[in-house]
């Protein structure tokens, strides 16, 4: 017998193991839902450095949200497409951050799937 395996052959121990480990499974998939729903209420805006443009995106990115300022009408077309690409980044640097942070709470730090599942926002969320 392992120190982590309880001994099979007596029934208190291995109903005692099958508890605490349905315990864990009922805390990770509440943990899991938590999570997920606060991922799915996030909302990050980013602006670019003239203030030309403001975007809101979600947890993955998408584009949900458009707001160009006053000036936008004073400058040539590539700028603006410059300004646009500019509060993006700002935006899923930001969503990046919000994001880890949200799994590393609910989660826990040390948890294997809040690291896969943060390593997957990052691949998702480029500030490229």
């Amino acid at each position: 017998m392992t120190v982590d395996t309880p001994d099979i052959l007596d029934p208190d121990a291995a109903q005692a193991y099958l508890r605490g480990w349905k315990s864990r499974i009922d805390r990770m998939a509440a943990d899991t839902g938590a999570m997920s729903e606060r991922l799915g209420q996030l909302r990050v805006r980013g602006k670019d450095d003239n203030d030309l443009v403001e975007v809101t995106i979600d947890a993955n990115g998408v584009l949900v949200g458009i707001r160009f300022g006053e000036r936008v009408g004073q400058f040539a077309p590539s700028t603006i497409e410059r300004a646009v690409m500019a509060a993006m980044r700002t935006a899923r640097a930001d969503a990046a951050r919000q994001a880890r942070a949200i799994v590393v709470e609910t989660m826990g730090p040390d948890s294997v799937a809040a690291q896969a599942i943060a390593a997957r926002l990052e691949r998702q969320l480029p500030d490229d």
